[in-house]
């Protein structure tokens, strides 16, 4: 599975009612579904694209002007799964980027790009809990490689106006690193 669809509602009690729309409206997965900061509620679901676009669809038409974004990725690149579940393990530590957005979406669409660009690692994709809504995407690799996959996630995050901010630390400290991973 490798494709996915991600709605984003201003409210709990009607993200928990869209979830429940999608799961019923089409053959997908539910990857997860939860309460974010600031009293959002983001659903990510997988399966066929087709069952996904349908399900987003129909999440639209439930979420009415409590939604606050959604996406759909029919192939998602390398690792955006574990990194979403935070389950990446960081093989080669060198620079450090980061890529800083107001949404969920946004977010994960980012790491999409940025993986897509250039021959990096994704680290994590943080998807708004316990940071007052914001999300990141943190990834490693060569210098240069970093710096271009933050600029093309940034790029993503830019167009849609939810980036905050980006950075690229060529040669973190190891005490640096123990707090990221």
């Amino acid at each position: 599975m490798n494709s996915i669809g991600l709605v984003e509602v201003k409210n709990i009690s009607k993200g928990i009612l869209v979830t429940d729309e999608m799961l019923k409206s089409a053959g997908i997965n539910l990857i997860s579904a939860g309460a974010v900061c600031p009293g959002k509620y983001v659903t990510i679901v997988g399966g066929e694209l087709s069952a996904i676009s349908a399900s987003v669809e129909r999440a639209k038409v439930v979420a009415e002007d409590a939604l606050i974004d959604t996406f759909v990725i029919g192939n998602l690149g390398k690792n955006v799964f574990e990194a979403i579940g935070g389950a990446v393990e960081v093989k080669n530590k060198k620079a450090l980027g980061i890529i800083e957005t107001f949404t969920a979406a946004s977010a994960i669409e980012a790491a999409d790009a940025a993986v897509k660009s250039g021959y990096i690692e994704l680290i994590e994709v943080r998807v708004a809990r316990g940071m007052g809504g914001k999300c990141f995407v943190s990834l490693t690799g060569d210098v240069s490689d970093v710096r271009a996959a933050v600029d093309t996630g940034a790029m993503v995050a830019a167009e849609q106006g939810t980036l905050i901010n980006t950075e690229v630390i060529a040669n973190p400290h190891e005490e640096l690193w123990d707090a990221v991973l």
